[in-house]
């Protein structure tokens, strides 16, 4: 056995290979993008859904016609214009049916097509499909010469670029795909507001994204949710092209009876699949990262009703809903990237205005190409009509030229002067109906054929005519696709989303009456109620009552401190009424040597103004002196020596401050520093001692203290007037009347 020769070798060419894998890079990286995963703006179609439903119409699958398995259709798909794998081709099938994936379905579909728990629809032997109405409003025109063909891959047949398009198929149905190097996202929308959109551009062509964000406020998704992304937000998103929104499931609280509640959801958010939802938070309930939550159903039929179990009553359902949005995909942030093919073969990123500027200038294209291919038809028939004239005319004569003549075609062109057209036109009649031609007939439909042509002339020279013509085509998909037909109502609302603080702990807690008991030598309890006689209570020998505060067990206490740190107590987890209840200093660290000055209920967006004995002191507000830890959060800065004194609200416009030495001192609260933390300013100046008590006012309301026997004493602003002076002054003594103890009474209520 010999051996084949080895063929001479050719010229070796030098080939840099740095350069032939990019330049081979680039090329797959191109087909890729406008082949495979880029919509064209246009039609708002890839390659392959386009394929899909031209081989449908060429299957006469028109939404009024019977249905054909769906493998006939992926056969015809494969063998005629995308050869590549079944299942691909199937599975762009599949979705362009489910209601659940696809806002307006472009196939109607007869079988299992897949749920929204993420079943699989059934194999393509098995179902069955049709056009629905908007996929032949896609195609609609496509045989009249609106768009460009192109030859298939196997060269035997054509295939359409892009589609007629006489709907909105890019915002309407969105459309999502991954490339190399560049991705494309963007939701569906309602076909209503586009097309209102849409006429608004039309008349206004200036018209900004923000003024067509009035039309189109956000995403219409088809399994419906709330989004709770900001006007501005969502204005911001359409402006760039790029962006997102916040989805929410839909959900409402339904009473069992005996005060309680379980949450139903019945929309969630679009592409979450709902078995696997439920299946991550049943992951979440074992491995107790839901706290609020006791148990999750799915009790859904036709309807998505999912039944979630709060873990008791007195959990808030907004916190509930707000653990499971941060935690679960009840809440999910669909992105926004409208990355698509311009004229099919540019990708770009556009934004809302451009979107809909290049599909109405794709719906003007369409307009002249199919008047042009009308006036075509048109100008064919009437030179067939002025023939069919011409022999009505002068019937007996074709007749004999017809019956006797050799060659009758050129003897009727040179005796009448007709064009090739008319004569064969003419010869193709039976002799029996050119003799019954009515020249009424003839002439009407030539009549009306010339006012046609007329028509579709002036339409081609105006462009104000064909806007006009586009615009009633919009006018009338909208009508079809309205918010008043069961398809094109709105099913995606819009809210803001509650401003809530997440404490699981505190979501727990039955919200409760309770009066804080706080004795001189820190002992705290909590009394079941709100108790106004107090007379009874017992306390240890040598103690007594220093602050009694009505509070919810919900309620956080503030304690302030002489060393000028604020320490924190939850009402719920503070001992019971029965006995003296527990040492404070047990529950918080604070030194020996420092003491508790005031206690008070902790309430959101009110301002404290702080003090030392030293005089110095600032406004700061109360969310900042709430401390995390046992240590306290330090807020006033005490020198060594000087200790932490006053702790007021600031309510008010004036400040009035009472030193050891009996002096007053009143001035606008204005003069006081806003901070957070720090020593502050002085408030007042002393010789000898500091500040003992001070307290904000009203202008209007003037300024009270409780005098020696216990009653409320007013002073009016205009009595006020010679305690008035300017921040860090000395005072003067205080009004007759005002109490030995230099106090001006309890500041909290």
């Amino acid at each position: 056995m010999t051996s084949k020769p080895i063929p001479p070798a050719g010229p070796i060419e030098p080939v840099n290979l740095r350069e032939a894998l990019e330049e081979r890079y680039l090329a797959y990286a191109l087909s890729t993008i406008m082949g495979r995963a880029l919509p064209d703006v246009r039609d708002g179609l890839k390659p392959v859904h386009r394929r899909i439903l031209y081989a449908m119409r060429e299957l006469r699958l028109d939404p009024d016609q019977g249905y054909k398995k769906s493998a006939r259709i992926v056969g015809d798909v494969i063998g005629k214009f995308h050869p590549h794998g079944d299942q691909s081709i199937y599975d762009a099938l599949v979705r362009m049916a489910q209601d659940f994936a696809v806002r307006y379905p472009l196939v109607d579909g007869q079988g299992n097509f897949g749920n929204i728990d993420g079943d699989n629809a059934a194999a393509m032997r098995y179902t069955e499909t049709r056009m629905t109405e908007v996929a032949a409003d896609l195609l609609d025109g496509i045989d009249e010469d609106t768009v460009d063909f192109r030859l298939t891959f196997d060269n035997e047949t054509e295939e359409p670029t892009v589609l007629p398009s006489n709907f909105p198929n890019l915002l309407a149905n969105g459309s999502s795909g991954i490339a190399v190097g560049m991705a494309t996202n963007i939701p569906p929308h309602n076909v209503d507001e586009l097309c209102q959109a849409a006429l608004h551009l039309i008349k206004h062509p200036g018209a900004t994204v923000e003024k067509l964000v009035d039309f189109i406020p956000g995403p219409d998704f088809p399994t419906g949710g709330i989004v709770v992304d900001s006007r501005e937000q969502i204005t911001e998103a359409y402006r760039t092209g790029r962006g997102g929104f916040r989805l929410r499931a839909r959900w409402s609280r339904e009473e069992t009876g005996r005060g309680g509640y379980q949450i139903v959801v019945t929309e969630i958010p679009y592409q979450v699949q709902k078995a696997k939802l439920i299946e991550k938070i049943a992951e979440l309930l074992v491995e107790k990262k839901l706290p609020l939550l006791a148990d999750v159903r799915d009790e859904s039929a036709e309807e998505i009703r999912l039944v979630l179990e709060p873990k008791t009553r007195a959990v808030d359902p907004v916190l509930l809903m707000e653990s499971l949005f941060r935690t679960t995909d009840l809440e999910i942030k669909f992105s926004l990237n409208m990355n698509v093919l311009s004229g099919g073969q540019i990708p770009n990123v556009l934004n809302l205005r451009e979107v809909l500027q290049q599909w109405l200038e794709h719906r003007v294209e369409v307009l002249v190409r199919r008047s042009k291919h009308r006036l075509d038809k048109i100008e064919k028939r009437l030179e067939v009509l002025g023939g069919y004239l011409i022999a009505y005319l002068n019937i007996d004569e074709v007749i004999r030229i017809v019956r006797f003549e050799d060659d009758p075609k050129a003897k009727l062109i040179a005796t009448f002067g007709l064009s090739e057209v008319q004569a064969d036109a003419i010869l193709n009649l039976r002799l029996k109906s050119l003799s019954r031609l009515e020249e009424f007939e003839i002439r009407a439909e030539h009549e009306k054929l010339s006012a046609e042509r007329s028509d579709i002339l002036a339409l081609l020279e105006s462009d104000d005519l064909q806007w006009k013509r586009i615009a009633e085509e919009v006018k009338a998909t909208r009508d079809r696709y309205s918010k008043k037909t069961d398809l094109g109502r709105r099913r995606t609302d819009f809210a803001e989303a509650p401003e809530v603080t997440l404490d699981l702990d505190a979501a727990l807690i039955e919200k409760e009456p309770v009066t804080i008991i706080l004795s001189e030598k820190g002992w705290v309890r909590a009394l079941k109620g709100h108790q106004d006689d107090l007379s009874k209570l017992e306390f240890k020998q040598g103690d007594s009552l220093k602050r009694a505060l009505k509070a919810h067990t919900t309620d956080k206490i503030l304690l302030y401190a002489t060393n000028g740190k604020f320490y924190t107590l939850e009402a719920s987890a503070l001992p019971g009424g029965r006995g003296h209840g527990e040492p404070v200093r047990l529950m918080v660290d604070i030194e020996q040597n420092d003491d508790f000055i005031e206690a008070f209920v902790y309430q959101p967006g009110r301002k404290l103004l702080v003090a030392s004995h030293g005089g110095y002191g600032f406004v700061v507000p109360e969310e900042e002196c709430v401390a995390s830890t046992r240590k306290g959060k330090q807020v006033l800065n005490v020198a060594e020596g000087d200790k932490a004194r006053v702790v007021v609200p600031a309510a008010g416009d004036q400040v009035a401050v009472i030193g050891d030495n009996r002096k007053v001192l009143v001035f606008p609260l204005a003069e006081v520093n806003e901070m957070t933390r720090g020593k502050g300013v002085i408030l007042m100046r002393f010789k000898d001692g500091g500040i003992a008590d001070a307290r904000v006012f009203a202008k209007s309301d003037g300024l009270t203290w409780i005098d020696g026997a216990g009653r409320n004493f007013t002073l009016e602003w205009r009595d006020l007037k010679e305690w008035v002076g300017a921040r860090a002054g000395a005072g003067l003594m205080a009004p007759r009347g005002f109490p030995k103890s230099n106090r001006f009474g309890p500041s909290f209520g």
